[in-house]
């Protein structure tokens, strides 16, 4: 990524303190770029600004004086403070009144429909709003893309990955919050629930065959506004235990959903998230099919990096252009505004054509 160091423009990061936060924050200052950090956690905001020498504030998102305060000090905002059910809402309404960019690493199908109904007022505001800016959903945005370049008359898209390495903190805390709450296509252009684990079907990855079932993953919602393609599923790859409490939540997910239940879970996810070295060392594999109503298919394989190392190159890079002026007004997903190749200005991202 080439920085332009002499630009003024400024961004926020809010949440730095968090996993992915901090990632991202550590790879802005090594490519030049010095954004304000900002969190509701003053001794790890501190302590993060301190090791990176950069300005941050403290505060969180309903006060809405020093939000407003510190908006009026940059042009875009990276919010990486999740759950993003929760928080996203306050900041969006923020970047809205003091006319701010706004994007998040969410993978949140009702957040980003909640942004794609703020798509006048951001018009109106002359900013953009593009939550996903990360692993959720940058790659299989652009794979969805690609597939619908390929196959203009597609009406139905599968897309999968598979994705080597532990995850973290925050995104176990959000995956729990929402277990019981089944799982989600698009058919028809309307996003529809399903049970949990509603299907599976084996998937080539391309160096390994797996076994993939539906998730409710954010293309749901952003592959349709990218491609316009009626019908999404999306797949991933869990372990069998996994599967089986997927399914199992089907009958006993409001057990699982209770307040009492859900708390106990959140309190046995382990702190923090992979190390440096399992970073290096992880890959995720992607996949993805279009098909029309003759029955023209084509298919399509990608290769990224490890997802956290993808959501912070990736985040920023997408905060560089928009700092440079490259923006489109509006709610709009990553691929839509940059292209199907935007992934591949992702240094290890390798892409081929199945059929």
């Amino acid at each position: 990524m080439n920085i332009d160091l002499s630009s003024k423009n400024r961004f926020l990061i809010y949440g730095a303190n968090g996993y992915t936060g901090e990632l991202i924050t550590r790879y802005a200052v090594e490519r030049g770029l010095r954004p304000i950090i900002a969190g509701r956690n003053s001794a790890a905001i501190t302590s993060l600004a301190e090791k990176h020498g950069l300005e941050y504030r403290v505060f969180s998102l309903d006060e809405t004086d020093k939000l407003d305060a510190v908006l009026q000090e940059v042009e875009t905002v990276l919010h990486c403070a999740g759950p993003f059910s929760l928080t996203s809402r306050p900041m969006v309404e923020a970047c809205l009144r003091n006319k701010k960019h706004y994007t998040d690493i969410t993978g949140e199908i009702a957040v980003f429909e909640a942004c794609a109904a703020q798509d006048k007022k951001a018009k109106a505001a002359g900013i953009m709003i593009m939550p996903g800016v990360g692993f959720d959903v940058v790659p299989s945005d652009c794979l969805a893309l690609h597939l619908k370049n390929r196959l203009p008359s597609a009406t139905h898209i599968s897309l999968a990955f598979y994705g080597k390495g532990r995850i973290s903190h925050g995104t176990q805390a959000t995956m729990t919050m929402n277990i019981g709450k089944g799982g989600a296509i698009r058919k028809d252009g309307i996003i529809t629930s399903v049970p949990a684990a509603w299907k599976t079907r084996e998937i080539d990855f391309g160096e390994t065959k797996k076994i993939g079932t539906t998730i409710p993953w954010g293309d749901v919602s952003t592959a349709y506004y990218s491609t316009g393609i009626p019908n999404i599923e999306v797949y991933t790859v869990i372990p069998p235990a996994n599967l089986r409490l997927l399914k199992l939540s089907r009958y006993l997910g409001w057990i699982l959903a209770s307040r009492p239940i859900n708390n106990y879970l959140q309190k046995q996810i382990p702190p923090g998230g992979p190390s440096d070295d399992q970073r290096e060392k992880g890959k995720t594999l992607l996949w993805g099919m279009a098909t029309d109503a003759q029955g023209n298919t084509v298919e399509s394989r990608m290769q990224i990096p490890e997802g956290y190392t993808t959501t912070a190159l990736a985040a920023l890079n997408i905060t560089h252009k928009i700092l440079n002026g490259n923006f489109s007004e509006g709610f709009q997903t990553p691929a839509r505004s940059y292209g199907a190749d935007l992934i591949m200005e992702i240094e290890g991202s390798v892409r081929s054509d199945v059929q």
